[in-house]
């Protein structure tokens, strides 16, 4: 697989000041990108007024936590505190995950990293713009944080993003607690949380048997869809890997199809997987996407919401879906007859009145 360069994504390049080193460099070898993205710099930036769902009050609940997240960014590294502890991987991977559980995780999987695990090149933050990926480290520890379904199915609206937001935060907390713990017992480990990655998450997570990446672009989980934000903390301390199966997502996305229909910038293909660069899976359009979000003045969401996986669908039936056309279109068929094409709830929630 061909590793992603950080420096293409949405969120770098509207990370860059105009004319800075940066985004000369960026846009002298990319200069097909410029005249879209200099579109999307004069829009409001999300939650900022101008935008559609824009709000004096909960939206700078938003702002604070974006900008509380940011302050963490920096104690992602750390020094090595005692030399290294004698612990077996079972005894150690069991303590692991006890603890990211304890802090607010709510699925643990352990993967050993690939290549195409981390980026080739950072590009979000310009002190670091360019730089080659090289520090790796052998295992990952990825985790899932759960998102409240009431708060994702108001989607777009700023609920959904307090709630985005507040993912990120739990998924930095526990990836802070689990890298300094590591540390603390003599092993290097560095926590990847929002605005600071070194890896991919969603692909650690699929190899670390959390869930499966669907149609939508983001990992899908059995017991929340993909109704959650992850973290991933890497470190070369001993552990046993989770197993990565397939649980059938790929195959419900393909008959489901729901999160491309109702997607508001239509940036989710339609139809069946193609091969992109030698892996099939279906590609995000990620400029489509972000333009939306700048507009809504959210992460927009409704993907999130639409899929099926997000309401619940009972373990026994998704532990079956595999191969299984006639059980999927009967969990289809039950989430349109009670749901319609998604749950949309339009009340304010009593908590930002």
């Amino acid at each position: 697989m061909k590793k992603i360069d950080e420096r293409d994504t949405m969120f770098a390049r509207m990370a860059w000041e105009s004319n800075s080193d940066a985004f000369r460099d960026y846009y002298n070898r990319n200069p097909d990108k410029l005249e879209f993205d200099e579109e999307l710099r004069t829009l409001p930036n999300l939650s900022e007024e101008g935008t559609a769902t824009y709000d004096s009050i909960n939206s700078r609940i938003v702002d604070g936590l974006f900008r509380f997240i940011a302050d963490l960014r920096p104690f992602a590294e750390g020094e090595i505190i005692r030399e290294p502890q004698v612990i077996d991987p079972e005894t150690a991977t069991r303590r692991i995950k006890e603890i990211a559980r304890h802090f607010g995780a709510s699925i643990v999987g352990i993967t050993k990293t690939e290549d195409y695990h981390y980026y080739s090149h950072r590009g979000r933050m310009e002190k670091n713009y360019g730089e080659e990926i090289t520090k790796k480290h052998k295992y990952a520890i990825a985790f899932a944080v759960e998102m409240d379904k009431d708060f994702i199915n108001r989607s777009p609206q700023i609920e959904q993003t307090i709630e985005t937001t507040h993912g990120y935060l739990t998924a930095a907390v526990v990836g802070m607690v689990v890298s300094y713990f590591l540390r603390e017992i003599g092993y290097d480990a560095r926590n990847h949380m929002d605005g600071n990655y070194l890896v991919v998450a969603p692909l650690v997570a699929q190899d670390a048997g959390i869930g499966e990446i669907g149609r939508l672009g983001i990992l899908i989980t059995k017991e929340y869809g993909p109704r959650v934000r992850l973290g991933v903390v890497t470190t070369d301390l001993e552990l046993i890997p989770d197993i990565s199966e397939s649980f059938g997502v790929k195959e419900f996305c393909e008959i489901c199809d729901k999160c491309s229909k109702t997607c508001p910038g239509r940036a989710i293909p339609s139809g069946i997987m193609g091969e992109i660069e030698g892996v099939k899976r279906w590609k995000i359009d990620q400029e489509k996407c972000y333009r939306i979000w700048r507009s809504l003045g959210t992460d927009c969401g409704v993907c999130l919401s639409t899929c099926p996986f997000s309401q619940g669908i009972d373990l026994d039936k998704i532990n079956s879906i595999m191969g299984n056309t006639e059980l999927m279109k009967e969990i289809l068929e039950e989430h349109e007859k009670k749901y319609g094409i998604r749950n949309y709830m339009k009340e304010k929630l009593n908590i930002i009145k």
